[in-house]
């Protein structure tokens, strides 16, 4: 039997790189609850509970828009030329 071993050699990103990372072309969706909204939108009108929302956010994790459908803000992202990817 042999022992095989790999080296792999990680490199940091800073904080603040990260932050920037797709900025401007990238936004993701992340579906949340109507309880997490306030947090997240305090501007936001008050939302019943228990309600599946989709919230589109900027790169840098700025919130953009809340919506009810995944496809509202894919198409908002879209219309602002932003590249959508889902989050979980």
């Amino acid at each position: 039997m042999s022992d095989v071993s790999s080296n792999f050699e990680t490199k940091s990103v800073s904080p603040e790189a990260l932050a920037h990372l797709g900025e401007g072309h990238i936004a993701y969706v992340k579906q949340v609850r109507s309880e997490d909204v306030p947090e997240l939108f305090p501007e936001a009108p008050k939302i019943a509970p228990g309600l599946k929302l989709f919230a589109l956010h900027a790169a840098d994790g700025t919130p953009i828009m809340l919506t009810d459908s995944r496809e509202a803000a894919v198409a908002n992202a879209w219309s602002n030329e932003l590249q959508a990817v889902s989050v979980h």
